[in-house]
């Protein structure tokens, strides 16, 4: 079939097997180029996030730190305090604190822990009790002689101990670690406190500037969730270690200080702290009696209602809009990513990202609503058709 003369290559037919004419290629060698050094800039930057994970954990928790101790400095600094000495100021103050609350609870709570741990011990021993179950059960399912080695091996395992250097290197290693990160945490949280508007002007003056004042919008309402959700998670968990030591001493509970301070710290993590504390009082109660092993467990129900539906709303304020599922859901890709860290970590960060949310969708709802005011306006002064 002849071809129509003026007929561009695109519109003449194929013959045979022959393959269509394709136009030049759109991508260029730059652009390959472009997206492989990219490529390898997110690859390499990833990298470099897991290879300095624990100075990201120390930066992450100076950062919450700063934020959180920025009221104090900045109301100090309203009266004609200098920054540094104001930032000094509040942490003498922490350090005044702990110290005072270290004085009063560690010397009862040293003696109480060892004379909890030894009681567990001796209660554990004693004929009929876990050993003689564990002894039971052995004979029972043919073990004995199974267990009678692991025990001579569990005997002599504190000579073998005493002379290997590992341990002790291992815990000397974790001490010189944790206050290193001590130490690094404070002066990193010190210098975001001394200049951290500087910082943050920084940061702003590098997105454009209609964005601009959106931006600062969103980083007031990020620390004040912050700091909102730390001062009320510190301020319920002391309620709950009070509480629960007021409880346990009406009911003659040994070992009241530290179990309470048990309870405070565990009450920090989300969800599932109050219910382990809870949990940990309530079998140490049992060896008492189970009448008060009942009245903790009671006890506990209470204050659990009482903290979800009364403390909370009323300490967290307006700082944590979240819903009760995506708490859960942070709470346990937190845990899974940082551990303990995570899981404290989890609530702010999920409300920042709720925050970041809002403020996207308020600005399309925005730009949506001034597109259609603009078509608005151009059909109202569009001229009319001659009739």
């Amino acid at each position: 079939m002849p071809e129509t003369p003026g007929a561009s290559p695109a519109e003449t037919p194929t013959r045979g097997n022959a393959l269509p004419a394709t136009g030049r290629s759109q991508v260029t060698a730059r652009t390959v180029v472009v997206v492989l050094m990219t490529a390898l800039a997110v690859l390499g930057g990833l990298y470099l996030l897991y290879a300095l994970q624990q100075i990201v954990r120390w930066l992450l928790i100076a950062v919450f730190l700063a934020v959180a101790l920025t009221p104090p400095v900045n109301w100090l600094h309203q009266r004609r305090v200098p920054r540094g000495l104001a930032i000094s100021m509040v942490y003498l103050a922490l350090l005044v604190l702990a110290a005072c609350l270290g004085a009063l609870v560690l010397p009862p709570l040293i003696a109480q822990g060892r004379d909890l741990v030894s009681s567990l011990v001796e209660t554990i021993r004693q004929p009929g009790g876990l050993t003689g179950a564990v002894d039971d059960l052995a004979r029972q399912y043919g073990l004995a002689g199974v267990l009678t080695s692991l025990r001579s091996q569990a005997s002599a395992l504190p000579s073998r101990l005493s002379l290997a250097a590992g341990p002790l290197l291992q815990v000397t290693r974790g001490i010189v670690g944790s206050v290193t990160a001590l130490i690094s945490i404070v002066l990193i949280s010190f210098f975001l406190l001394l200049d951290g508007r500087s910082f943050v002007n920084a940061g702003v003056s590098l997105v454009a500037p209609a964005y601009q004042p959106r931006l600062r919008r969103l980083l007031t309402q990020a620390s004040g969730a912050v700091y909102g959700y730390i001062s009320g998670n510190l301020t319920i968990s002391l309620i709950a270690g009070v509480s629960a030591f007021i409880a346990m001493a009406i009911l003659h509970v040994h070992y009241a200080v530290a179990l309470a301070l048990v309870v405070a710290l565990l009450d920090l993590i989300p969800l599932v702290g109050a219910t382990l504390g809870a949990v940990i009082v309530v079998l140490v109660g049992w060896f008492v009696s189970p009448l008060t092993a009942g009245l903790l467990a009671a006890y506990f129900a209470l204050y659990q209602q009482v903290e979800n539906n009364v403390l909370q709303p009323l300490v967290y304020g307006r700082s944590v809009r979240l819903h009760p599922l995506a708490i859960f859901l942070a709470v346990l890709v937190g845990a899974e990513l940082l551990g303990i860290l995570g899981a404290l970590l989890a609530i702010p960060i999920a409300e920042i990202l709720r925050l970041v949310g809002a403020e996207w969708l308020a600005g399309r709802r925005g730009q949506a609503v001034a597109g259609a005011a603009g078509q608005h306006q151009e059909r109202a002064h569009a001229p009319r058709p001659a009739p």
